[in-house]
């Protein structure tokens, strides 16, 4: 079960409708090991694409060695789609390569609502999870 922040859903929300048409992606890191998303990272979508999505190399590259620094690591890789349903395609199952992390695919083919869901992709096979979302830590807590 994928269990994140509501504020974090609305930050890959916001980012997907932002894109739209063309296809966003991020990462949500936390600390390594927790399976808590905790740091909002949206990325470039170096295809520019509405129907794929590819990080930037060098991007990536940089930020997998910032949490590798920071002791941390990808909990949540999302990407949106565009036209089709919150699903992984064949293209997404192949190049899933993160085994700890939640793979979720928000569509955004309806500008009235969104539908967010929550994938492990573990050697080819695609295994839906649970969402809970949970209130936004407060500030004075």
């Amino acid at each position: 079960m994928l269990v994140i922040r509501a504020d974090l859903v609305e930050a890959m929300v916001a980012h997907a409708r932002e894109d739209h048409p063309d296809e966003a992606c991020g990462v949500i890191a936390g600390p390594e090991g927790s399976d808590r998303p905790e740091r909002f990272i949206p990325m470039i979508n170096a295809a520019r694409s509405p129907t794929f999505y590819e990080f930037d190399s060098g991007e990536q590259l940089r930020l997998w060695r910032e949490m590798d620094a920071a002791d941390e690591e990808p909990v949540v890789i999302y990407h949106s789609h565009t036209a089709t349903e919150a699903y992984p395609s064949r293209t997404d199952i192949s190049f899933a390569s993160e085994p700890n992390a939640h793979y979720v695919l928000i569509s955004t083919r309806d500008p009235e609502t969104h539908d967010l869901r929550s994938y492990r992709i573990l050697e080819g096979v695609v295994t839906e999870e649970p969402v809970e979302i949970v209130p936004a830590y407060s500030q004075s807590a």
